[in-house]
């Protein structure tokens, strides 16, 4: 195992290309298994998650050749084998191959999946779906089980919307009998990436990004090529990054739309921000930062993935901030290793109240999930001194070549092996 070393004060200058959105490829992917002819994506990130998912495939039969950011994906031979435990639970994105495997089998049985824990993540809604297009769906023994004769076309009402919940039900629906309706859907970006990629392989779907999608059933599926969109989450990061310590840092193929709601509260704050196409400019306001107050919501909101990254920002503000997360009430973990680092923040229910203007310092810190990994990098990157930061695994699961990355810009990052004492003190913690 390794740790992540970042000595803090340099300043970042410079271009950064973001990889393919995290969340379009984990659900991608799976989709492939509904095609009957091979598919190839364009565009992946670097990341373990794709590589877990790629080994799903092969799997249940499939074969599959990852190329640098490329991966093809022959499903012709796929069957379906149950995944009640193993790599399934390395991630929770491997939900999706319940709505896959049972859109093209008629069933499938899936471990619960793994991930980040960021507190109670039910998948009611993923089975409320799979339940009202025929589908009956157990658990047993910490595996779903679903079956179905065969999935006939319904109307689904989201109660709590939900971008998981909205993909998988569609790869259910693709190939059910007659039409789907999905009210409340999710409008993420990446919903519409999966939509593009499924009407692509023949399917018949619309209204995707707005909150209610038709979906018309088809008997099959081919194959095609396809490019995923830029991962707005990596974008928004290194966008927080350079908010923090850039000089005139350009984010590259970035969709500024999809990351509008951060670039009005960075504007809030003071940070001088200019928009083209398919990049952003980040460039130095040496007057100072101003605290904001930020709610996350679902898209067009604040994201809750960038909600962590931009409390370690909102630490170098003058004056009070108030971050609240009404999306997960467990995603304030962070906070406990920013205080380690010296930052003044406080937690009441879903709200950190954060007292700005303070200098961070280098620590020991730990990553207990993917975005606060990041958040714990943005930190690093402003503190003085050298910061440890152990967890790299999760950070590893989304971003991928981030050292490189922020190498390219100026920053002083390596990684190092953990040493036994290290290893010892992470397993007895």
């Amino acid at each position: 195992m390794e740790k992540l070393m970042i000595e803090g004060g340099h300043p970042l200058n410079g271009t950064v290309q973001v990889s393919g959105a995290k969340n379009s490829a984990v659900a991608l992917i799976p989709a492939a298994i509904l095609a009957d002819s091979p598919v190839i994506i364009d565009n992946l990130p670097n990341i373990s998650d794709v590589t877990i998912l790629s080994e799903l495939l092969e799997e249940i039969g499939g074969s599959t050749n990852l190329s640098g950011g490329t991966l093809e994906i022959h499903p012709e031979k796929m069957f379906a084998m149950p995944l009640p435990n193993g790599r399934v639970k390395k991630l929770r994105a491997s939900y999706y191959m319940m709505g896959a495997m049972l859109g093209k089998f008629k069933k499938a049985v899936i471990g619960l999946p793994g991930g980040c824990n960021l507190g109670p993540r039910p998948i009611d809604q993923h089975i409320k779906g799979f339940e009202a297009l025929g589908a009956k769906v157990t658990n047993e023994q910490g595996a779903i089980y679903l079956q179905a004769d065969e999935l006939i076309g319904a109307r689904i009402y989201l109660d709590v919307v939900s971008v998981g919940a909205t993909i998988n039900i569609m790869l259910a629906a693709v190939r059910a009998k007659g039409r789907t309706i999905i009210e409340n859907a999710a409008k993420e970006p990446e919903i519409i990436d999966v939509a593009t990629l499924l009407s692509s392989m023949g399917a018949n779907i619309k209204g995707a990004g707005t909150n209610v999608i038709r979906i018309d059933g088809v008997d099959e599926l081919h194959g095609c090529r396809h490019s995923i969109i830029p991962d707005r989450i990596e974008a928004g990061t290194f966008i927080i990054m350079a908010s923090a310590m850039g000089e005139s840092v350009l984010i590259d193929n970035v969709i500024p739309d999809h990351v509008e709601s951060l670039i009005a509260k960075l504007r809030e704050m003071g940070v001088m921000i200019e928009e083209e196409d398919d990049s952003i400019l980040v460039r130095a306001n040496h007057k100072g930062l101003q605290g904001v107050d930020v709610k996350t919501l679902v898209y067009p909101g604040f994201p809750t993935d960038l909600q962590q990254p931009f409390t370690s920002l909102l630490t170098r503000a003058e004056g009070s901030s108030m971050v609240t997360d009404t999306i997960y009430n467990a995603r304030f973990k962070h906070i406990d290793e920013l205080r380690r680092m010296g930052a003044n923040i406080k937690v009441e229910g879903r709200s950190a109240l954060i007292n700005g203007g303070s200098t961070l310092q280098g620590a020991t810190v730990r990553a207990s999930d993917l975005r606060a990994g990041a958040a714990l990098v943005v930190a690093g990157l402003m503190a003085d001194g050298v910061t440890e930061i152990t967890g790299v695994e999760h950070i590893d699961r989304g971003y991928g070549g981030l050292e490189e990355k922020l190498i390219g810009l100026g920053a002083n990052i390596w990684r190092e092996k953990l040493s036994e004492k290290e290893l010892s003190e992470i397993e007895n913690s």
